[in-house]
C-alpha cells in the first residue's frame, strides 16, 4: 500500500498571513478626520445650505455641486491608480472588516471596548513622547510622561483614563512622526492610496513607519520582546487590531455615507485632519 506524501500543515502560516493583513489595517484610513470635523465644516454658511434656503450664491462661493472646492488639497498625480486601489480597499472594508467590527461590537460591551482602547492608547506613549521632544516641546513631553504614569498606576495599566479627570492633563494634544516631519517643513509629496493601509502622503507613509517603530505593541508583535511566536503575536495584536479597525471603519462610513464621490471625500477628509493635527 502506497503511502500518501505528507505535507506540513499550512494552517498556522495562513492564519499568520491573515493576522499580518489585519495588523496592517491598524492604520486603515488612519488619517481620516473625525465625524465632528466633517460636520463642523458643513455649517449653515456653506453654499449647499444657501442653496437650500433660496439665497443666491456670492462671488466667493463655489458651485454647491463641487463639494470639495474649498478644502485643503494635496498633489494627486497617481489619481487613476489611487482610485483603483481605493475601490479594492472599499470592498475589503465592506465585506471583510465590516462583519468583523459588527461582531466585535456585539460580543464586547461598550465599557470593555473602552478599556481596550484606553490600554493601547496608553501604550502608545513612546510615540507621543519622542515626537514631542523632536519638536522641542519639552513641557508637553513632561505632561505626556505624567499622563502615562497616572493612567498606568491609578488607571490600572491604562484600563481607566484617569488623566481625563485632571484638567491640565485632559487635553494634551496628541502628536506623531508625521506631524514632526510637517513641523520640520518636509514636503508632503504626492497622495498615495496603499492597498489595505489606506490613504497617506508619501511623507506620512515614512512617518507611519516611524510610529510603528516607536510603538511597544509592534516590538512585542514582531518578536523584539518576548519571542516571535504566532500565539503570542495574536494575543498581543488582536485586541489592538480590533479596536483600531472598529474605530477607523466607523469614521470611514461616516465620511463616505452620503458622499457622491467617496474617493474625493476621503482625500478631502485626509487633508483636513492632517492640517488640524499639525496646527496643534
Amino acid at each position: 500500500m502506497n503511502k500518501q506524501p505528507h505535507f506540513p500543515s499550512r494552517q498556522p502560516a495562513i492564519w499568520f498571513t491573515l493576522l499580518g493583513l489585519a495588523v496592517v489595517s491598524l492604520c486603515s484610513v488612519p488619517t481620516i478626520c473625525s465625524a465632528s470635523t466633517i460636520v463642523s465644516s458643513s455649517d449653515s454658511k456653506s453654499p449647499v445650505s444657501a442653496m437650500k434656503s433660496g439665497a443666491p450664491l456670492s462671488k466667493n462661493e463655489s458651485d454647491p455641486g463641487d463639494d470639495y472646492a474649498n478644502v485643503a488639497t494635496i498633489a494627486d498625480p497617481l489619481e487613476p491608480v489611487n482610485r483603483g486601489t481605493f475601490w479594492v480597499n472599499h470592498q475589503i472594508y465592506h465585506y471583510l472588516f465590516h462583519p468583523v467590527c459588527k461582531t466585535y461590537k456585539t460580543v464586547l460591551p461598550t465599557p470593555v471596548r473602552t478599556g481596550i482602547f484606553n490600554v493601547f492608547d496608553n501604550l502608545e506613549f513612546p510615540v507621543r513622547f519622542v515626537n514631542d521632544l523632536l519638536q522641542l516641546k519639552v513641557k508637553r513631553a513632561g505632561l505626556e510622561t505624567e499622563k502615562f504614569v497616572v493612567n498606568s498606576t491609578a488607571g490600572v495599566a491604562g484600563i481607566m483614563k484617569v488623566s481625563s479627570k485632571i484638567p491640565y492633563l485632559a487635553d494634551v494634544p496628541k502628536t506623531d512622526t508625521c506631524t514632526t516631519f510637517a513641523k520640520w517643513k518636509i514636503p508632503q509629496g504626492p497622495y498615495v492610496v496603499w492597498p489595505i493601509l489606506g490613504p497617506k502622503s508619501l511623507r506620512d507613509t515614512v512617518g507611519w513607519a516611524g510610529d510603528v517603530a516607536l510603538d511597544p505593541v509592534s516590538w512585542i508583535g514582531y518578536g523584539l520582546i518576548g519571542g516571535a511566536t504566532g500565539a503570542w503575536t495574536i494575543a498581543v495584536s488582536a485586541p489592538d487590531t480590533a479596536r483600531n479597525v472598529n474605530d477607523k471603519l466607523d469614521t470611514y462610513e461616516t465620511v463616505t455615507r452620503t458622499s457622491l464621490d467617496r474617493y474625493l471625500a476621503i482625500r478631502s477628509a485626509y487633508c483636513q485632519n492632517r492640517k488640524k493635527i499639525e496646527s496643534n
